[in-house]
Order: structure tokens, then C-alpha cells, then sequence
């Protein structure tokens, strides 16, 4: 309750539709850009803030990515076919 949702971008272009019911059952803030459109100093701006306010918190432990799946590097052309699928919701990682 009283979340918010943030959104660099999509998979697969334009949705065509969207309910947006369980948003607001939820009172949920969606956010949303794109950075394609930014300008070169505007995306070096952004990786600075990134630099400096999350990273140390990945760092830390404090907050972590959602790791779909893991493959050997061995194993690449089967990630890539499952990240073609968008059949995952999260990170698809190579190990080595």
C-alpha cells in the first residue's frame, strides 16, 4: 500500500492497454521515462546520482536486484532466448 512504481522504458514498445485498477486499490505512484531521449550530459548526470546514491546502497547490502536466473557463460544463447521471451520478471545473469 501507498508504494510507488518507477520505469526506465519498456520491452516490446507501446502497451496498448493497461488497467490501472490495481493501482489505485493500492494508492501506488507510477513513474515513468525514458533515457533514450536524454541528452549526453543529462545521462552522465543521471550515472553520477547513481554513483552516489545507490550504489553505496547495493554495496551495503541495503537494497538488492531480483536475479531471475543464472546461466554459465557457457549457457549465453539460452539467456539471451529467455530474455527475447520476456518471460521474466528481474535480472538474467551469465556466471563464469
Amino acid at each position: 500500500m501507498d508504494g510507488r512504481i518507477v520505469q526506465i522504458g519498456t520491452q516490446n514498445g507501446v502497451v496498448k492497454e493497461l488497467n490501472l485498477m490495481p493501482l489505485l486499490l493500492k494508492r501506488l505512484t507510477h513513474t515513468g521515462s525514458t533515457l533514450r531521449a536524454r541528452s549526453v550530459q543529462d545521462k552522465a548526470q543521471i550515472a553520477a546520482d547513481l554513483r552516489q546514491k545507490v550504489w553505496p546502497l547495493l554495496e551495503r547490502g541495503a537494497v538488492k536486484p531480483h536475479i531471475f536466473q543464472t546461466f554459465p557463460l557457457e549457457q549465453a544463447a539460452d539467456a539471451h532466448r529467455l530474455m527475447e521471451s520476456s518471460a521474466h520478471i528481474g535480472k538474467i545473469m551469465l556466471t563464469l
